[in-house]
Parts: structure tokens; sequence; C-alpha cells
């Protein structure tokens, strides 16, 4: 069985996730989704964006951890809105801590971007795909993923 489950959004024509689940009106449909997975002994986790009433949601449909979506900060197309979307993963991130909530961080990260969260405190797990795939593909996945390790290491 699995350690951790997490619940992600997804649009039938999306190559990619596009934004985190949207958990306002849905929180007893969502138990009900997590209610067999903790059941069965296994972590709970749901995607979300860095917003505080996902983040209180989230909290109380009662998941162990939420992944706060990354993607907006991948995608910033200037620093300004870069610092933006890192100061609401940060603020998101304290309230999630707030409320007895483990953060996972995922979506878009990569070994050029990876330093903006590898310093932060009270980060579980990064999820880090594509980016470490596509390297790996160059130098092997020993390697690959080495180096990321490496970068997160060298700023914790």
């Amino acid at each position: 069985k699995p350690f951790i489950v997490c619940l992600v959004p997804e649009k039938r024509q999306e190559l990619t996730t596009e934004g985190g689940l949207n958990l306002l009106g849905r929180e007893k449909e969502l138990q009900e989704y997590l209610q067999p997975i903790h059941a069965a002994d296994i972590t709970s986790s749901l995607f979300i964006d860095p917003e505080q009433d996902q983040i209180q949601a989230a909290a109380e449909i009662g998941a162990e951890y939420i992944e706060i979506h990354t993607g907006h900060f991948a995608d910033a197309g200037s620093r300004a809105k870069r610092n933006q979307e890192l100061d609401r993963i940060k603020e998101g991130l304290a309230q999630a801590h707030n409320l007895g909530l483990k953060v996972n961080l995922g979506h878009g990260l990569t070994y050029a971007n990876i330093h903006a969260f590898a310093h932060l405190p009270g980060i579980s797990e990064f999820s880090i795909g594509h980016s470490i795939v596509a390297r790996a593909s160059l130098v092997g996945m020993e390697r690959a993923v080495g180096d990321m390790l490496e970068i997160i290491r060298g700023f914790c």
C-alpha cells in the first residue's frame, strides 16, 4: 500500500495540472474521499493553491498534509511576480504549520528555481518529477537525483 495519497485536480484536456483543488463548498465530498484512505492507514494530502481559505478548509477536512502548488511561481514572468508568489507560498506554509498540517511543495520545480524554497523551514518534501527525469535522460537517474539533492542540501 502507498505511504501517502495526494488528491490532485484534473481536467480532461489538461496536459499538466494547472492549479490546486478548490476545496470550498466540497468539504463533505472530500471528507468522503479521505475516509477510506485514512481507514487503510494511508496518509492523505490535498494539492492546493497557497490561499488562506483553501488551507483552512484542508485542515477542517482532515488532511494530514497539503501540497502547495508552486506552478504560479515557476511560471511567473517577472521578478516582482515571482516574489509575490514566493510570499504567498511562505504565508501559506506558516498558516499550514499553525493549523498542524505538514507541507509539501510541488509543480514546476527545477534545478534553477528550487533554491527559492530549499532554505524554508518545515517543508516535508518537494515533488520534482519532470526536471529530474529530463536531466536523467542526459546524465542518468542516479546523478540527476544526486544533483538535485546537492542543491537542496546546499541551502538547508
